[in-house]
């Protein structure tokens, strides 16, 4: 679906599927988890999920003869720091507003993890006392403008490269690289479980599995806390994508399957339940998973199997959507592991 877009090539090449057989066995052994890591798909700055997205939005940006990548996230956002090596690698300026979206007070939230690395990159980095929210930011587009005043050619990505009118197309790769893998494998997943935010990386999903009718097998983890604007986004960038990629059909409110009982008590603030999914994970399999993402999707995968939520003998496929480098904004919190 994706032959006729331009794709600069940023990651390592399609990212490899382990059985999390530990984990697996841990919760009863009637469904067989397994990851896709794509948290190792890069050698730029930890990579992960963002740099899917950006492969099929930087050519647009190098047509239009820009000279400023502008994007903006939380401060200690994962797809702003993957702007920012982006913008290395490919020789841009990289501006990047950073917004007060989580409740967090740890002494060196603003100074480690994501936002160092990005500052370490060369980026330019504003912070505003802003809170959280899936949508077009003022900040940002006032940045946009600051850009162009001052003489640059600025190219906008949006929170998670979301709403980007390319911002769906890597994760429907996703899934033709997932059905590639299956061939090999000699069998097929029954389930995808992935943490959905701004939207497209689910949305992006949901058109990629549509092709082999499992969309409503993608399972999102909402960790936005604010799920009716979540689900509303991740089905408006499905329809904006199944158009672009001509996937032949039609796509409904019933094809986004979000599951909203994890993302509490709010955006990038875990719960006891979401420490405790981070550490039986690292503990019996050594996969690093975040307080923000990651962590919430795997509370969410382990309730779901001890709920029975999937039949037994289900293959379920955990996308692990890289994230790590936040853990260093919450010492404290895992002062003790």
């Amino acid at each position: 679906m994706l032959e006729s877009f331009e794709r600069y090539p940023l990651t390592f090449g399609p990212t490899p599927i382990e059985r999390l057989g530990r984990l697996s066995a841990y919760l009863g052994g009637s469904v067989e988890v397994y990851a896709k890591r794509e948290d190792c798909n890069s050698g730029l700055a930890y990579g992960g999920n963002k740099l899917r997205k950006l492969e099929y939005i930087i050519p647009d940006a190098i047509a239009l003869g820009a000279d400023t990548l502008v994007s903006i996230g939380g401060v200690q956002s994962n797809h702003t720091r993957m702007v920012a090596a982006v913008a290395a690698k490919i020789g841009m300026k990289c501006r990047l507003v950073q917004e007060a979206w989580v409740p967090h007070e740890d002494a060196v939230y603003d100074r480690v993890g994501n936002i160092m690395l990005s500052r370490i990159m060369g980026a330019d980095v504003r912070l505003v006392e802003e809170g959280f929210d899936i949508g077009i930011r003022g900040s940002w587009q006032n940045a946009i403008d600051e850009v162009r005043a001052t003489g640059g050619r600025p190219y906008a990505i949006p929170a998670g490269a979301s709403v980007h009118k390319y911002g769906g197309l890597g994760y429907v790769g996703f899934a033709e690289e997932v059905r590639a893998q299956e061939r090999d494998l000699g069998f097929a997943f029954d389930y995808i479980v992935v943490c959905t935010v701004t939207g497209s990386t689910h949305a992006g999903m949901t058109v990629g599995f549509a092709a082999d009718g499992r969309q409503r097998r993608v399972i999102g983890i909402d960790a936005s806390a604010t799920p009716a604007r979540t689900r509303a986004q991740v089905l408006e960038i499905a329809c904006s994508t199944a158009a672009l990629v001509n996937l032949g059909r039609d796509l409904s409110e019933e094809d986004v399957v979000l599951l909203e009982d994890y993302a509490y008590p709010v955006y990038g603030v875990p719960s006891e339940e979401t420490k405790n999914a981070i550490r039986l994970c690292a503990r019996l399999e050594g996969m690093i998973t975040d307080p923000v993402y990651e962590g919430k999707s795997m509370q969410g995968l382990i309730d779901l199997v001890q709920k029975g939520y999937f039949p037994a003998g289900s293959r379920v496929l955990y996308a692990h959507l890289g994230g790590a480098p936040a853990l260093n904004g919450y010492g404290y919190t895992f002062r003790n592991g």
